[in-house]
C-alpha cells in the first residue's frame, strides 16, 4: 500500500500545477516560459542520466535507447504537423499554426508520461522501499510541472478550461493507475531505457519545438527569458534533491 499512497500524493501535486496555470492564463507566456525550461531540463538532468545508467546496467549499448529517443520527437513531430496539414486543408492557407488537437495530442503525451511515473514509483518499491521512497520524491516534485505543463498545452492550442480540466483529471490519476498496474507485472532488462528514451523524445519535442517557440514570439522579454532559466533551474534543483 506504502507506493500507492505516494502515488496520491502526485495526484494533488499535478492538480495543483494545472489550476496554477488556469488563474495565471492571463499572462500564459510566461508560464508557458517556465514550463518549456522543466521540461527540457527534465530531459537534461533526470531522463539523459538514467537512460544512460540503465543502458550500462543492461549492457545495452547506448544508441539504441538515442534512437528511441529520435523516434519519440519525429514521432511526435510527425502526429503534429499532420494535424497542422490537416487543419490548413480545410480552413484555407494562413490558418494558425496552433489547433485543439497538437493541444490534446501534446496534453495526451503527458498523461503517458505520467502513467508511466507511476510504474516508476511501484517498479522503485519493487526494488526498496528507499528506491521507491527517492522516486516517489522526485516524482511528487516534478508532477506540479506535468499539471502546469497539461493545462498550458491545451489553453496555447486554443482548448477550452473546460477541456484543459478534462485532460489535467487524466494527468493526475495517471501516476496512480500505473503504480496499480505495477501489482501485475515488473519491468526488467532493456526495456526500461527504451521506455525512457522514446519519452525523452516526447518531453523533448514538446518543450523545445511547441512551448518554447510560442513562449518567446513576438512578445517575448527578458521577464520570459529569465522564467526560462527559472524552470531550467527549478527542474535541477528537484532532480539533485531527489539523487
Amino acid at each position: 500500500m506504502t507506493p500507492l499512497l505516494f502515488s496520491f500524493a502526485t495526484f494533488f501535486s499535478t492538480t495543483f500545477g494545472g489550476m496554477l496555470a488556469l488563474w495565471l492564463r492571463e499572462k500564459l507566456r510566461y508560464v508557458m516560459g517556465f514550463t518549456a525550461g522543466v521540461l527540457i531540463a527534465l530531459v537534461a538532468f533526470d531522463l539523459l542520466p538514467e537512460i544512460f545508467h540503465q543502458a550500462q546496467s543492461t549492457n545495452l549499448d547506448p544508441i539504441i535507447p538515442m534512437v528511441a529517443l529520435l523516434a519519440g520527437y519525429l514521432g511526435f513531430y510527425t502526429v503534429e504537423k499532420l494535424a497542422l496539414i490537416h487543419h490548413g486543408a480545410q480552413n484555407g492557407e494562413g490558418a494558425a499554426t496552433t489547433h485543439p488537437t497538437v493541444g490534446v495530442l501534446s496534453a495526451l503525451a503527458l498523461t503517458g508520461h505520467s502513467f508511466l511515473d507511476g510504474v516508476g514509483i511501484g517498479l522503485g518499491f519493487q526494488v526498496s522501499a528507499a528506491t521507491g521512497i527517492a522516486v516517489a520524491i522526485a516524482v511528487i516534485g516534478h508532477d506540479m510541472s506535468d499539471g502546469l505543463n497539461t493545462v498550458t498545452l491545451m489553453l496555447v492550442n486554443r482548448n477550452t478550461s473546460r477541456r484543459a480540466l478534462a485532460l489535467l483529471a487524466m494527468d493526475a490519476i495517471a501516476p496512480v493507475l500505473g503504480t496499480l498496474s505495477t501489482f501485475l507485472f515488473s519491468v526488467q532488462g532493456v526495456a526500461l531505457p527504451l521506455y525512457l528514451g522514446f519519452f525523452a523524445g516526447f518531453l523533448l519535442y514538446i518543450g523545445a519545438s511547441d512551448i518554447l517557440p510560442a513562449a518567446h514570439g513576438k512578445q517575448s522579454s527578458v521577464g520570459t527569458v529569465a522564467l526560462t532559466a527559472l524552470g531550467a533551474m527549478f527542474a535541477f534543483a528537484v532532480t539533485r534533491l531527489a539523487a
